[in-house]
């Protein structure tokens, strides 16, 4: 009887130990956006500039796409410094890749419009 309740929490232990891998790499999104958000210069903008683009440009991850939102947030932020048009392609891009998406990007598309 002991002998199975030690192996079954064995296998409970060491099944916790199995490293799943991602499905999507967000670099170093998190350190980024929250210095942006700190800081607000020119060097946090820039660094979240880069991170946006290596996450959309070299997705890595089992799915090989960009994280959701991504796409979508950086559209909006180039929207925000003045880059409207390639802030609604990548907002595009966002709908295409994640249909779910529509209905909110929609909105902010029709917000540029107005």
């Amino acid at each position: 009887m002991n002998r199975y309740i030690i192996t079954i929490l064995a296998t409970f232990v060491l099944g916790g130990c199995v490293v799943t891998p991602s499905l999507y790499n967000w670099n170093n999104y998190n350190d980024r956006s929250y210095s942006f958000l700190k800081n607000a210069d020119d060097a946090s903008r820039d660094g979240l500039l880069t991170v946006y683009e290596s996450i959309i440009n070299n997705p890595t991850g089992t799915r090989n796409l960009p994280p959701p939102g991504v796409m979508a947030d950086y559209g909006f932020f180039l929207i925000q410094m003045n880059e409207v048009e390639k802030g609604r392609i990548l907002l595009q891009k966002e709908m295409a890749t994640y249909p779910e998406s529509r209905l909110f990007v929609e909105r902010i598309l029709k917000m540029l419009e107005s």
